[in-house]
This record gives structure tokens, sequence and C-alpha cells, in this order.
């Protein structure tokens, strides 16, 4: 994949290693560095032809979907084949920094085939952060509703954020940027 990619695996690989560390010898570091991880990390091309990839979510079989900056969510299989886009993503402004950026798999994703995406989205004033539900149907989504979306909507394309995350209890955690210059 491009570099973008290889970065967050890369991350996530020493994160991973470091909470298993931890897990064996008491706390990890607060910054761990590479000599402070025993394990080799070695990033690996899966799929090429992204563009601009900025969110990723495993499937429960092993397939993972990707989101692209610009707009577009693919499917790449196991073997690295990327799939064409995905029908029914939510118009996303894909200017500076904004456009499609995360996705989450509902907790329950394996009964209900929900999926969330962060996006950036166009408003009266400019754009904001919008977070959508929808459920997966093949190469389509299907009964898009957004759940949250950021107001006022301001100008400028800088810092959307965004990342999801659920917790434990299936609460969703969304983040989003300060916009840059409209930090109050």
């Amino acid at each position: 994949m491009l570099a973008t990619m290889r970065a967050g695996a890369t991350a996530t690989a020493l994160l991973l290693a470091a909470a298993s560390s931890a897990e064996q010898s008491g706390p990890a570091p607060r910054s761990p560095t590479p000599a402070s991880i025993a394990a080799p990390v070695r990033p690996v091309t899966v799929a090429d032809g992204l563009d601009h990839p900025w969110g990723l979510a495993f499937l429960p079989d092993g397939r993972a979907l990707v989101t692209e900056r610009p707009g577009r969510l693919r499917l790449i299989d196991r073997g690295g084949v990327v799939s064409p886009p995905i029908e029914g993503v939510p118009a996303v402004v894909a200017k500076g920094q904004g456009g499609l950026l995360d996705i989450a798999l509902d907790p329950q994703f394996a009964q209900n085939h929900l999926i969330y995406l962060s996006y950036a989205e166009a408003g009266a004033g400019g754009a904001g952060t919008a977070v959508a539900r929808a459920r997966l149907d093949g190469q389509r989504l299907e009964a898009l509703q957004v759940i949250y979306r950021q107001e006022p909507k301001v100008t400028g394309a800088l810092h959307f954020g965004s990342r999801l995350v659920f917790a434990r209890d299936g609460t969703l955690f969304i983040t989003q940027g300060e916009r840059y210059s409209h930090r109050d």
C-alpha cells in the first residue's frame, strides 16, 4: 500500500507490541521507542493503487475496508485485490485535509453489518466533520444515516480530524480537529 498505510500499520504494530510486553512485564513506557520493543517490525505491501488511504477496518472474514480521502470506500480481499468503489458513500468535501476519513465496524457487525464513516461534509458556511452509519450490503451501503455533524460549518480546508473507536460498552467515540483557524 501507500506509505500512509505502511506508517499506520507500523504504528499499530508498535503499539500492539508495546501493549503485549506491558501485559507481561508491567506498565509500558509512555512513549515506546523502537529500542524498547523486542519484536521486529517489518512493513509489508498488501495492496497498491489507493489514493490517500485514511481509515482501515478488518471484516470478520479477513477482508479489509479502506477509506480513500477523495471519497471512495474500497474492499481489499485477502489476496490484496482492491475492489471498485463501494456505492452509497456520502458526498465528501475532498479539499485540503478534508475527505472521506475514518471507518469503524459496529461492535455487532457480524449480525447487523453496520459500519460508521467520518468525513468532511459541506453545508451552509463551509464544511465540517460528520459521521454516518450505514449497512454494508456487498458492494453497496444501504440505509445511510448521518448520526453526528459539526455545526456551525466553517470555511477552510484544514484539521477536520477524525478517528472513530468503540468502547467495550458500545459507546462510539468521535475525534475531530479544531479546524485550524477556528480554535474556539
